[in-house]
């Protein structure tokens, strides 16, 4: 029974907490039995034997049950209640029950978890303390025991505890090593695993790419031929789905080298222009073809040469836009491509991705970039793809150091960011520039033979007859002389014999692979090719291979499969001039009148934009590009969007007559729209609402962000042009380039020092908004008071009371609101009223020079949204009190504090 209780101990099938749960029991178990004899008394004995026999229950049936939580919860409250009965009837202090108390609190700390461990482990302590304190101050409670016994159960209970505690860390102990051992050699098996699948992927996809190869040359054969149309469309068709064969094959092969980390990210020198062509080149027919408008606009102030991995950022792109025109059925896609300088050597690029499909819900963008993973199942089961394009995107933009972001409004469209930072090769702009599509109907039509080189000699080496043959016919039309041999060692044979102009080279071949072959060639005595260019013609495909490739001494690289134009184009490129004989350029095709001009575009980095309610002067709105998002006004008569379809004056006539307004927040919907709009100008948005207590405008703003990964909700903690404060000056850091995080930063530290104190006229209308009760808005009347209303902790509290008239109220208000002119920032200052006329204001105005003169001061009507709620004659002096935060903000933007 022992030898089977440690097979089950050490048995790793057996999970490690179910197997130190047996530990720890069987312990506790064999601590009662020492105990039994300490209880003097039979009942004690009998209710110990008990309790053996009950854990002993509860430890079968909790494993059968696969319950270990509740098993080892139930046994604490078992020993919770036998050891302090034992306490008692065994002698108190003076016996060996103390040191057992040790032992439960070993067992919560190990058996237990997560909240219930902390309860019981309290619960325990409370207990001890207990035991203690009834013990000594009712000694009567507590059974006799003599000297003698004493001594002997202390002294046995310290050295069983001491044992029985060391056995239990010593078991532990033991199953922990096993199990790092354990890992370890997982750890080992997955590390094999990994090499093996990477291997696995790499092979596939070069064994797989070699039938392929062979089956869109040879069906490029038949499309250069006079064929029926019903037979072209076949061809046609087997073409389409050899490419797409190809790009799954290309997309596991990525992923299987980004996890492993074999990854390298290649920056070399390239043209923007360049770039750009082929990716339109690429993607327009395809957009043509669907009836979807393509659409591109490049930053004329890019630099024309940029270093970074060319070939990973076409991927990326083109990677994108092919999920755009899957998911698009009717509209446009558009790239749009914005540069901004970093310094004198360094560009960030943002190349922006937008279709107009059918967009993503804002519970699966966590999930958009997940491999393997496919959102909205229903909707998107007829299309194509394994799901592995934007999860390679997102590892390629990461390995190259850039983010990229998406925002998406379901059934409206999305818009995939990236971001790279490159250096600058060519300062020279790219400029505004066109191109004029050669794109072809029918792909049987692309064909247009190139070169004729009759007197070229070139040799092709591949261990597999189809590619040899598929190579033969491609190169047919130009009339090369061509010889074939299917082993590196033939290829050496052949070249001692004669000369070649250009050789192409299969990599993967037995016995002696391409590499070995082309360093035998290069120092083969006699040879007649030691100086011939070599193409690799692999299936090996990568840019890591690609730079293999030129490291090992080739002169070029093709990845198979290959197009006859491709083709045509690396033969042609390492030929003798004197050989070749260039045919006359293949006329323009009806479509090549379409012409895609590439238009510069003007995105901000960072846009801050706010709700109606912030009262700020449309040319200060203009001045900073500051959009808004309009309120609602709702009267008798229907719902007006804020300053946009009622105005404050008509509103307030219209609530002098007796009828009832009330403002409110936009909708999620409304909000989406916004920032939908708003991100076509700029790549991210910060926007910034009124106090989130007074209104339900920052939830609306907060939930509609979550379709957008590119927009930041803020609650300023103010509303009217104190909420316009903190928009300016958010406004200011972003024309000045700050970033994101300054700016949010900036808005959340200047909460405190903004002052936002509002005088209420008659509290008539606050009554109506539901804002104070009626009994309050009686006496405020009957005894002419006048509340002050401040915005503190984004809730709005009434911090004082003015009484007396109109005159009286103003010249209390603005003497307590500027008292402290010593602290306050004299740049700016808004008078914002409702329905004061130009007497009153005049008579503000005169106050504040008196106390307080500030360098500008905006008359500002408070809008029609914000006078519902304060009625005629309110007003309020709202202005930023001298801190810190603004103006280290200011002076590390260049805009230091007028002194």
């Amino acid at each position: 029974m022992l030898e089977k209780w440690f097979e089950f101990i050490f048995d790793h099938k057996i999970s490690l907490r179910e197997r130190m749960f047996r530990v720890v029991t069987g312990i506790c178990m064999l601590a009662l039995i020492f105990i039994m004899p300490m209880g003097r008394s039979w009942f004690n004995m009998l209710l110990l034997a008990a309790s053996l026999v009950t854990m002993a229950l509860v430890v079968r049936f909790s494993i059968k049950k696969e319950c270990i939580n509740g098993g080892a919860t139930f046994i604490t409250v078992l020993l919770l209640v036998l050891f302090p009965l034992s306490f008692f009837t065994a002698g108190g202090f003076y016996s060996g029950m103390p040191e057992w108390f040790v032992l439960c609190f070993v067992y919560i700390s190990i058996t237990l978890e997560g909240r219930r461990k902390a309860g019981f482990f309290l619960l325990c302590a409370l207990e001890t303390l207990s035991c203690y304190y009834v013990a000594f101050y009712y000694p009567e409670l507590v059974a006799k025991n003599t000297q003698r016994h004493s001594f002997f159960d202390s002294a046995a209970s310290v050295i069983m505890v001491g044992v029985l505690t060391s056995v239990m860390l010593m078991f532990l102990n033991k199953l922990y090593e096993e199990e790092n051992e354990l890992s370890k050699r997982q750890k080992k098996e997955i590390e094999e695993l990994n090499k093996a699948e990477n291997h696995f992927f790499a092979s596939m996809s070069h064994e797989i790419r070699t039938p392929i190869n062979t089956i869109i040359g040879l069906n490029e054969i038949i499309l250069r031929g006079d064929i029926p149309q019903d037979v072209a469309e076949n061809a046609r068709n087997i073409q389409g789905a050899s490419k797409i064969l190809l790009t799954l094959i290309n997309d596991i092969l990525d992923l299987s080298k980004i996890k492993s980390g074999k990854m390298e990210i290649v920056n070399v020198s390239y043209e923007t222009g360049a770039l750009f062509s082929e990716i339109v080149n690429m993607i327009w027919i395809k957009a043509k073809e669907k009836g979807l408008e393509f659409r591109l606009h490049v930053d004329s102030s890019i630099p024309s040469m940029l270093c970074g991995d060319e070939v990973r950022i076409k991927q990326v792109l083109i990677n994108l836009l092919n999920n755009a025109l899957k998911y698009t059925s009717e509209g446009s896609i558009t790239l749009s491509v914005r540069c901004e300088r970093l310094g004198l050597n360094r560009v960030r690029v943002w190349y922006a991705v937008e279709d107009t499909g059918q967009g993503v819900k804002k519970e699966n963008i966590p999930y958009i970039f997940n491999a393997f993973k496919r959102v909205d199942q229903e909707k998107n089961r007829r299309i194509e793809g394994t799901g592995l394009g934007l999860s390679i995107v997102q590892q390629l933009v990461e390995l190259m150091g850039g983010e990229i972001s998406v925002n998406s409004v379901y059934m409206k469209g999305s818009t995939f960011i990236v971001m790279l930072e490159q250096d600058i090769v060519d300062d020279k702009e790219l400029g505004t520039f066109t191109l004029a599509s050669r794109a072809r109907r029918h792909e049987g039509k692309q064909y247009q033979q190139s070169f004729e080189a009759p007197e070229a000699h070139i040799l092709v080496v591949d261990d597999n007859d189809m590619n040899l043959m598929v190579v033969r016919k491609l190169l047919s039309e130009t009339k090369i002389q061509l010889d074939t041999v299917l082993s590196g060692a033939e290829c050496l044979k052949m070249t001692q014999e004669q000369h070649y102009d250009a050789i192409l080279m299969d990599h993967l071949m037995p016995e002696m692979d391409g590499i070995q072959c082309l360093h035998r060639l290069r120092t083969q005595p006699g040879g007649l090719c030691q100086d011939t260019p070599v193409i690799a013609l692999t299936a090996n495909a990568g840019s890591d291979n690609q730079l293999l490739y030129k490291k090992e001494g080739f002169s070029g690289y093709l990845a198979k499969p290959v197009s006859g134009a491709l083709l045509e184009a690396a033969v042609l490129s390492v030929l003798p001039k004197e050989l070749v004989n260039l045919t006359e350029e293949a006329e323009q095709s009806e479509i090549g009148k379409d012409i895609l001009i590439f238009e510069q575009t003007q995105r901000l980095s960072v846009m801050v934009t706010t709700d109606s309610v912030c009262d700020l002067p449309e040319d200060l709105r203009k001045e900073f590009r500051i959009s808004v998002c309009p309120y609602y006004v709702c009267t008798d008569k229907g719902r007006f969007l804020d300053e946009v379809e009622l105005k404050a004056d008509e509103l307030l006539l219209h609530m002098a007559e007796g009828q009832n307004a009330r403002s409110e927040a936009p909708l999620v919907e409304d909000y989406e729209r916004f920032f939908a709009e708003k991100l076509t100008e700029a790549q991210n948005v910060i926007h910034i609402t009124m106090a989130k207590h007074a209104s339900q405008g920052y939830y609306n703003a907060l939930e509609a962000a979550k379709s957008f990964e590119n927009v930041t909700v803020l609650d300023s903690g103010h509303l009217s042009s104190s909420l316009g404060l903190s928009v300016l000056y958010a406004a200011s850091m972003a024309e000045q380039h700050a970033t994101k995080a300054e700016i949010v930063k900036l808005v959340n530290g200047l909460k405190r020092y903004i002052s936002s104190a509002f005088i209420i006229n008659s509290t008539h209308t606050m009554c109506q908004a539901g804002q104070i009760p009626k009994r309050i808005q009686v006496v405020c009347d009957a005894l002419l008071l006048h509340p002050v209303i401040e915005l503190k902790k984004s809730k709005m509290v009434v911090s004082g009371m003015e009484m007396g008239d109109f005159v009286h109220m103003i010249k209390h208000y603005v003497r307590k609101v500027l008292l402290d002119s010593r602290n306050i920032d004299r740049r700016i200052l808004f008078i914002t009223y409702a329905g004061l006329e130009d007497r009153s204001i005049a008579y503000i105005q005169k106050l504040v020079k008196q106390y307080c003169p500030f360098e500008r001061v905006y008359l500002q009507k408070a809008s029609s949204a914000i006078a519902c709620n304060c009625g005629s004659g309110s007003f309020g002096l709202l202005f930023m009190k001298k801190n810190d935060v603004a103006r280290s903000f200011l002076q590390a933007s260049g805009m230091e504090e007028e002194k």
